[in-house]
């Protein structure tokens, strides 16, 4: 097994991409960023719970990302430091906000959906919402674990990795968040 498929980088095609890139080649970070678009967007989401945020700290994220680049040390390292800046994108955007504006959407989010086996479209639809309603009052960093492991499957260790935390606090602010949900959930459904 190659170091590239353990860490989960991708190809040597993307190593040779940073390579390029790191060298000021426009169009080859163009296309290491759109393979990680969706990616990023959901973390994003998230995170600050709003498309518009989300799309705005992907682009604070992308354009840090660009000129940080010739300092990055290690290439197939790219990935977990593309999600720490994204990261902590939306950590500094929710610092700036003196005032928490909640978006409500008519839609819902198509990756916030959550999918419920055995009840009728109708009690799916008011499950989701209750759902929805109680993640949204999880705080940032809440929303932030149960989405990276929950929604996008990562393990603990990269996750502690990304977040820069020992996997044992993962462990612990997973639990705790967990713990918020179903408090917040009781609290919403009753």
């Amino acid at each position: 097994m190659t170091t590239n498929a353990r860490i989960g980088f991708g190809s040597a095609g993307d190593v040779t991409l940073v390579e390029q890139a790191r060298t000021g080649d426009a169009d080859a970070f163009e296309r290491l960023i759109q393979t990680r678009l969706e990616r990023a967007y959901r973390t994003a989401f998230a995170i600050l719970r709003t498309d518009w945020d989300a799309r705005d700290a992907c682009q604070e994220a992308f354009i840090a990302a660009w000129r940080e680049l010739p300092r990055l040390r290690d290439v197939a390292r790219f990935d977990a430091w593309l999600d720490r800046i994204v990261v902590n994108q939306c950590r500094t955007l929710l610092r700036s906000r003196k005032v928490r504006v909640r978006e409500i959407s008519i839609d819902a989010h198509p990756d916030a959906s959550v999918e419920l086996s055995g009840a009728s479209p109708v009690e799916a639809m008011a499950d989701e919402d209750l759902v929805r309603q109680a993640f949204g009052q999880l705080s940032a960093d809440q929303r932030l674990v149960l989405a990276l492991h929950h929604g996008e499957g990562r393990p603990v260790a990269e996750i502690a990795s990304l977040l820069g935390v020992p996997a044992g606090t993962v462990m612990w602010r997973l639990y705790r968040a967990r713990r918020a949900l179903e408090t917040v959930l009781r609290e919403v459904s009753a």
